[in-house]
């Protein structure tokens, strides 16, 4: 969802799952595909347009100063983490798991990292061997708890501390499912933005495609968030919602996609989706349908923001914008709250900002890594 830059930052082989908007008009300028490619008629919701293109600035901001914690509890000493993958072929699951292996190595702790592939049966059986491992901690990758509510409730009855990663809307501690905390942007801080980007990008005036996975309640929430905020904008118009499962993805949306130009024409200008690897497939059936990489539909992922749908906005390739999460920075915040659970202090509290990354400030990185500090100020607080 989510970022880049006239600031340095850290390039990471790490993606991440997100949303997706096509901004479409005439083709843009060579910096930004999109600044000319907005309507020149006029929009129906001038306040709302406005409100956005104002929020979009800010989030497009790669100098924002770290604001999360400065202190907290030296390290503990040597623990085992296990972080259970809804499914490592998601970007964003695999940068969060990347994140919490490096800050594990600065802390001194070990990693486990087991992927539930994607499915009902592979996560519980992910989750079992993690139990078995009898860990200090285990991470809740990218899935609802609730779908493993039984071997939840074994883990808080061992006391075994749990963090999630976006395994919960809402970031923070959870009582219902049992969580130490939820590491995660607000969806919907993220939800807004894509929305808000749309409508900035093309002036009030688009026809958008809503990609979304209805299977984790996560994505489900997000997407509808996206259509409620879209709705600011009366001349903004979701003209289909696309349910697709993540691990069905690279197959089935070429299809989709040939079948979209098909039926809907030039009315289909702008898509979102909740992860960007709905576009990864994205560019082959669009070729083939006459579009150009650098027009509409414009493609916007909100959420994560894979090395790929980097590679895809600095190129102009059939992505414009992605709401990335910073997910190595977020890897670190999961180790220092099991670090916080460990020494039986409260959760950080701790909620990184929304940040978006488009063809004005993608450069040439691969990933959205805060250049704010935030490895040194972690280290510092665990005394390392």
């Amino acid at each position: 969802m989510s970022q880049l830059r006239p600031a340095p930052l850290r390039l990471l082989a790490i993606s991440a799952a997100a949303t997706c908007a096509l901004a479409g008009c005439s083709r843009g300028s060579s910096s930004d595909p999109t600044s000319a490619a907005a309507p020149t008629g006029a929009s129906g919701c001038p306040s709302a347009v406005t409100a956005a293109k104002s929020a979009v600035q800010k989030a497009t901001d790669v100098q924002a100063p770290w604001t999360g914690p400065t202190t907290g509890p030296k390290a503990a000493s040597k623990k085992l983490i296990v972080f259970v993958a809804q499914t490592l072929t998601n970007p964003g699951v695999a940068g969060a798991a990347k994140g919490v292996k490096d800050a594990a190595a600065a802390i001194g702790w070990d990693v486990r990292v087991l992927d539930g592939q994607g499915d009902q049966s592979g996560i519980q059986a992910a989750f079992g061997q993690a139990l078995a491992l009898r860990p200090a901690g285990i991470v809740i990758g990218g899935f609802d708890p609730g779908s493993i509510s039984a071997q939840v409730k074994q883990a808080n009855g061992a006391g075994i501390p749990l963090v999630g990663w976006h395994a919960l809307s809402d970031p923070g501690p959870s009582t219902s499912p049992k969580l130490f905390s939820n590491v995660t942007t607000k969806v919907s801080d993220v939800a807004l933005i894509s929305a808000q980007w749309i409508i900035a990008k093309s002036n009030g005036n688009a026809g958008v495609v809503v990609f979304t996975d209805n299977s984790i309640p996560f994505a489900a929430g997000k997407a509808k968030t996206i259509e409620s905020d879209l709705a600011a904008c009366s001349s903004v118009k979701v003209l289909q919602v696309e349910n697709i499962p993540i691990p069905d993805a690279g197959t089935r949306t070429p299809q989709e996609f040939s079948s979209l130009v098909s039926r809907l024409g030039g009315k289909w200008n702008y898509s979102v989706a909740i992860n960007d690897l709905y576009f990864d497939n994205a560019a082959t059936p669009l070729r083939a349908a006459g579009k150009s990489g650098s027009g509409a539909p414009f493609n916007v992922g909100a959420g994560d923001g894979s090395a790929a749908a980097f590679q895809r906005i600095a190129s102009k390739q059939f992505q414009a914008a992605t709401v990335p999460e910073p997910l190595e920075q977020e890897g670190w915040q999961i180790v220092d709250e099991f670090n916080r659970a460990f020494n039986g202090q409260p959760a950080s509290g701790y909620v990184p900002p929304v940040h978006v990354t488009d063809a004005s400030n993608v450069g040439s990185t691969t990933s959205w890594d805060p250049a704010n500090g935030y490895q040194d100020t972690y280290k510092k607080i665990w005394g390392k």
